[in-house]
């Protein structure tokens, strides 16, 4: 008990002294100079930047536009954070000292965190990870205890054949992945929303547009992930390069329906509504056009789904 209480003086005159020290008022001036900074700094942004200052109007874009003006919210918090880092980089040299600044920027990235769910997020996974990841990880932040405990999770590896993988990697891939996912998927979606609002592109090409689009932002949502996992794409490109042959033997019918849907979409050979006669004597109303198939409907309700390579070589 007496060691106990003689801990409990020892911390409190510790922090009886750290309260009273010249660094600690420094640092607070800092804070709030910095904070007061990246406010006016935030006014000021809000107030120049149109889509911030007003609602958006109905038109082109329109829901890009809502998703940027929702995100006015976030100016002020986001700049105050960014003058807290700048105001770190003066302490270190200046004060020697940044303990409480840190605090104080993992309060700003908290803060921010929460506008960020509040205003512009409604899938709950992704706020579920702000809650359950963000969080831990901005106040882990503001101790100065994330450098070790990263150190800690990335020491803890296995080798899987050439490729070295820690916690810490698959925390951060998954972590990544789902925030990539997430995005890639808005992307996909507002990107194939502009590409079929563009007149000047007849039906069947937009859909090959947003088709490729939709692919290419997968692709490349793979391969930033890859990236993050610390996978060395160069070394990864023979292994995809066997895959690739393997795959074009095995999914050979795939890829043939595929480019023909292409094929059909381009040079606008079928549109929806054609009466369309197969040649075992089926007969039927195209109602849809995918890149893989088309489906016709029969006069007595049946649905017909036709490969597209049947439009092509028969």
């Amino acid at each position: 008990m007496q060691k106990l209480i003689e801990r409990a003086e020892k911390i409190s005159n510790e922090i009886a002294v750290t309260l009273n020290s010249e660094a600690f008022y420094l640092q607070a001036v800092v804070i709030v100079v910095a904070v007061m900074l990246g406010w006016m700094l935030g006014v000021f942004i809000l107030r120049r930047v149109r889509v911030f200052r007003e609602e958006p109007q109905p038109g082109v874009l329109e829901d890009l536009r809502w998703s940027i003006h929702r995100a006015s919210a976030l100016v002020q918090p986001l700049t105050a954070a960014i003058m807290l880092e700048i105001a770190t980089v003066f302490a270190i040299e200046e004060i020697g000292v940044v303990w409480l600044i840190k605090a104080a920027q993992g309060v700003a990235f908290i803060f921010l965190a929460y506008c960020f769910a509040k205003h512009l997020l409604q899938d709950t996974t992704i706020i579920a990870l702000l809650k359950w990841i963000g969080l831990p990880v901005a106040i882990l932040y503001s101790l100065g205890w994330l450098t070790d405990v990263t150190q800690y999770l990335d020491s803890i590896s296995f080798d899987v054949g050439n490729i070295k993988l820690s916690v810490y990697t698959i925390l951060r891939a998954l972590v990544f992945g789902i925030v990539l996912f997430w995005l890639g998927r808005i992307s996909n979606t507002t990107g194939e929303r502009i590409i079929r609002t563009q007149e000047a592109l007849d039906p069947g090409a937009r859909e090959v547009v947003a088709k490729l689009f939709e692919i290419s932002v997968f692709v490349v949502i793979f391969l930033l992930l890859l990236n993050v996992m610390g996978i060395d794409l160069t070394a990864l490109a023979v292994f995809g390069g066997a895959l690739g042959v393997g795959l074009g033997f095995g999914l050979q019918q795939i890829a043939s329906n595929f480019i023909s849907g292409i094929i059909i979409l381009l040079d606008r050979s079928l549109t929806i509504g054609d009466y369309i006669q197969l040649e075992d004597g089926r007969t039927g109303t195209l109602r849809e056009l995918s890149m893989r198939s088309a489906t016709l409907e029969t006069y007595d309700g049946k649905v017909i789904m036709v490969p597209n390579e049947k439009f092509i070589t028969t």
